[in-house]
């Protein structure tokens, strides 16, 4: 065994995961066996107190019991993904704020977003999505433009593989063949210079197949409502890859269930990892256990960089 000498801010679970025990409390059985009466453990540990360290011998016979609390088999769920007949709306909310020394800015969008299950094509799930009834706290020109050109695309075609991860972002035949038509709608009702730069930017996304997929993969429902959620779980905590800011950062997250007490609904938390002195991120998911189908979403991350500190909020609810 091993003397160490407790930190402040230490636990007994940050201690067990870092020598990689399985099960906190054989740590303070261990140490309460070996010291002496006045070093003895009774609840949180003692900044600079004494704690007595398992070997890696013993560490592998306590892991050998295999009954830490992540074992638990609710903790290291299947997530299925049973999308068949979905047909269902949602509210989201998404809130930026950029701020500095100086000031700080907000705006806040709205919007409602319709999903619908089309049909199984081989190995790959087909859906329908229209944004409607958007509402943006700036009341710009060019927000109203950017939402009247979102919904004139309706519906947007995603596909997904059989875990819901995304495979493919296009449009119908029929609105690609109809494009002309609707970009003069839209110069119609915007009679800018600034709108017409705006829309051939528009257009030229649009008729490229390719960098629609690419940039549609980076819309905040998207990204967000097919997210890879449904990974494998090992001794409770699965991985995925997620992107955030302007600049579309990746970031590793791990994966978690909030509690093993569920039944009809399961609730997912997320955060970074490894954590990163410059960004932070929370999410939370709640999932139908049956289905796998997303019911609400609540993340929250803030980037600091260069004296400016951005937070973006998102949120979907199920709306029908």
């Amino acid at each position: 065994m091993t003397v160490h000498f407790i930190l402040s801010g230490e636990t007994l679970e940050s201690i067990a995961e870092e020598i990689n025990l399985e099960n906190p409390k054989y740590l303070k059985e261990f140490h309460n066996t070996h010291c002496a009466r006045e070093d003895f453990i009774d609840d949180d540990l003692v900044p600079r107190k004494k704690l007595l360290i398992p070997d890696i011998h013993k560490i592998k016979e306590y892991n050998s019991r295999n009954d830490a609390h992540f074992k638990s088999p609710k903790l290291n769920p299947h997530i299925p993904f049973h999308p068949e007949n979905l047909a269902k709306i949602y509210t989201v909310e998404s809130r930026e704020t950029e701020e500095n020394v100086l000031e700080e800015k907000k705006n806040a969008l709205s919007y409602t977003v319709s999903v619908k299950w089309i049909r199984k094509e081989e190995n790959t799930h087909l859906f329908h999505l229209f944004k409607n009834n958007f509402s943006e706290k700036s009341g710009s020109m060019m927000a109203d433009l950017a939402s009247e050109s979102i919904r004139s695309l309706n519906p947007v075609e995603v596909k997904t593989d059989d875990k819901g991860r995304i495979v493919l972002i296009a449009l119908p035949k029929e609105t690609l063949d109809n494009f002309t038509k609707i970009k003069e709608r839209l110069e119609d009702l915007f009679p800018d210079k600034y709108a017409k730069m705006y829309l051939d930017e528009f257009e030229r996304i649009v008729l490229d197949p390719s960098l629609f997929h690419s940039r549609m993969k980076e819309d905040i429902f998207i990204k967000n409502y097919f997210a890879d959620l449904r990974n494998t779980f090992t001794n409770g905590k699965s991985y995925l890859t997620q992107s955030i800011g302007e600049e579309n950062t990746e970031i590793q997250l791990l994966q978690q269930v909030e509690n093993a007490d569920y039944d009809r609904e399961i609730i997912l938390q997320q955060r970074i990892n490894p954590l990163e002195n410059d960004k932070d991120f929370k999410g939370k998911y709640v999932l139908f256990t049956e289905s796998g189908l997303v019911k609400e979403i609540e993340i929250k991350y803030t980037i600091s960089q260069f004296g400016v500190k951005n937070t973006s909020l998102f949120v979907l609810k199920e709306l029908s």
